[in-house]
């Protein structure tokens, strides 16, 4: 459902001449760079410590127990969820909503609230808070940059590392038997 969407919202922006696909990563000057960086390794550091505390058996298990299949559903995630769900919720909806709520941090308030309730589905608040949190993350960097191809790598990056430390089922990912 997510790529049809996506087909979709790839038209009516075409149509509106505001689309087109670009590998550019836009993070702006060093320091914006950094900040991406320090904020993904503080939570790196607090996730795992979060797994090790409460299912240490399962800190790292995907890619040292399961190495090819966590390489081919980190392509996967990233392919198939991460740039459509930023094409989705950052490039269409700051294209198409963003008059609509001229005060910025209200607007990017709003966004991380429908990319959480988008993820409803899971029926975890602990996704729902992550996924809130992820999003005000995302759309501030996209309201930075205006490059999806950022937000897709930062989002890239935290999906990606839950699903390395074990934390994957709660998103969904499925998980190999031993």
């Amino acid at each position: 459902m997510v790529l049809v969407g996506l087909v979709y919202l790839i038209r009516i922006m075409h149509w509106g001449k505001q689309f087109s696909i670009t590998l550019s990563v836009g993070l702006g000057n060093i320091s914006n760079r950094y900040w991406v960086l320090l904020r993904f390794v503080t939570f790196a550091i607090a996730s795992a410590a979060w797994v090790y505390i409460t299912n240490p058996e399962k800190l790292f298990i995907m890619p040292l127990q399961h190495t090819w299949f966590w390489v081919l559903i980190s392509v996967f995630y990233v392919v198939i969820s991460v740039y459509p769900q930023e094409v989705i919720y950052r490039q269409f909806f700051f294209w198409r909503y963003k008059d609509l709520v001229p005060n910025q941090q209200l607007f990017i308030l709003l966004n991380a609230s429908l990319f959480c309730l988008a993820h409803l589905m899971f029926w975890n608040n602990l996704v729902l808070v992550l996924t809130f949190l992820g999003g005000l993350l995302f759309a501030n960097t996209y309201a930075r940059s205006q490059s999806v191809m950022t937000t897709s790598i930062e989002h890239s990056l935290y999906g990606l590392w839950l699903f390395t430390i074990g934390a994957g089922e709660m998103l969904a990912f499925p998980m190999p038997s031993s």
